[in-house]
């Protein structure tokens, strides 16, 4: 047996450890786990900075370089989401759906954990943390293997989390670190059917493609998408501007920033014109199409570029975004199914057909009215710490918290019954 499956096998041995311990053991694991980095701090922001300075060296997108940046707002929110992990509910043991049949079985679905995760990852440091801390509360043991580009960092935390399990006398394999930054070991422990319950890639587009076609495993899709908000025939352009502006600025590099900005034709020329001071503060790139470039053009806007058909389907993750016409609410929706929408999509609007016409036509995993897209976040949703934002259709949707990573089980009781 090869390392990897070596270490997924040991893996899934520790799954058997964590699907039965309690509330209380798992809730005071994570304090301690949360104790332990911030005790590390001085020595994982060391790691973190070896890290930014390779990756510097290496000039990789401005869009990565954030995301790997553990600055000291992202380390206490890292820690402090480990924290109120421990203080969201146990989804395991849960009972829901019961129901007595006519034989007299008394029928019931029970939540269960999946067993192993396995979480491949870029750039986000922090994800060590809350990938570990969402798996041990949910009863799961997880195989983790980070970006190369986070490599110092994800062990300085990692380290933190295994000194954990062991002094509380747990199988430190519940969390388990793929070392090897190899691309081939990644095929490699995508193929570990045998011991792994699923995969849950959180990156770039190229990784969920290389993950879909490689795994013998059932993948968990999410994590990109071209988020766009749709201003409707009767929004409010006061209101819509700075919600607009926090869309895109905001977080420039997240997933759920605003990419394209779709606006019904007969507000072009008075929203451009009201957009256009705030987006040139922020030296927004403006990929205007159609009658939108005209106007940027005619407001003298300093980073306008003409549109090309192939935009619509850039996730930018910077500080960029299309503008474009559109007819109507419907023609809204049919671009959104055209060009990559399923993960963050909002419209503004006041008016009730408009706004349903829209939440219809949208195939998004989180659909928003008159609210910006940067809310879907397990945090923001109250669930916690996510694993990653599915946008698949099967099992979860969405900011995949602890419910979303646990099964079920039909439970059935009978007082020695037997079927007639």
């Amino acid at each position: 047996m090869g390392q990897i499956a070596e270490l997924c096998r040991k893996a899934q041995q520790a799954s058997y450890q964590t699907a039965v311990l309690t509330t209380a053991q798992k809730n005071n694991l994570l304090r301690a786990i949360a104790a332990k980095i911030r005790e590390r701090r001085r020595e994982i922001e060391d790691a973190n900075q070896v890290d930014l300075k390779a990756a510097s060296e290496k000039k990789i997108a401005p869009a990565m370089l954030d995301r790997l940046n553990l600055n000291p707002a992202r380390f206490e929110e890292m820690v402090s989401g480990v924290e109120k992990v421990a203080l969201l509910d146990d989804p395991i043991g849960q009972e829901y759906d019961g129901r007595i049949v006519p034989s007299g079985l008394k029928i019931v679905k029970r939540r269960v954990p999946l067993g192993v995760v396995a979480a491949i990852y870029e750039a986000r440091p922090n994800v060590t943390a809350d990938i570990a801390a969402l798996c041990l509360k949910s009863g799961n043991a997880c195989v983790l293997r980070g970006g190369s580009e986070a490599i110092c960092t994800n062990l300085a935390i990692y380290q933190c989390i295994r000194e954990v399990l062991m002094k509380n006398n747990l199988n430190p394999y519940a969390v388990s670190f793929l070392k090897s930054t190899k691309r081939e070991d990644v095929l490699e422990l995508l193929g570990q059917d045998e011991f792994v319950d699923v995969v849950i890639p959180r990156g770039g587009e190229s990784l969920h493609r290389f993950c879909r076609q490689n795994s013998t495993i059932p993948v968990i899709i999410g994590g990109f998408g071209v988020s766009h908000i749709y201003v409707g025939r009767t929004a409010d352009l006061v209101k819509a501007v700075p919600l607009i502006i926090n869309a895109k600025v905001q977080k420039p590099s997240a997933c759920n920033a605003l990419d394209t900005l779709l606006i019904e034709k007969s507000r072009v020329e008075e929203l451009c014109s009201r957009l256009a001071v705030q987006l040139k503060d922020y030296k927004v790139d403006i990929h205007a199409h159609g009658e939108c470039y005209e106007c940027f053009k005619k407001l003298n806007y300093p980073q306008l570029f003409e549109g090309r058909p192939e935009d619509f389907d850039t996730e930018w993750l910077s500080l960029a975004m299309n503008v474009a016409p559109v007819a109507d609410a419907a023609a809204a929706a049919a671009h959104l199914r055209a060009h990559k929408a399923c993960h963050s999509d909002a419209v503004l609007s006041n008016e009730l057909s408009e706004i349903d016409t829209f939440i219809k036509g949208a195939g998004s995993a989180c659909v928003y009215v008159n609210a910006s897209t940067r809310f879907t976040d397990g945090g923001q949703f109250g669930l916690g710490a996510e694993v990653a934002i599915s946008t698949q259709k099967l099992h979860a949707r969405g900011p995949m918290a602890l419910t979303e990573l646990t099964t079920y089980q039909y439970v059935c009781r009978g007082d020695y019954l037997c079927r007639s």
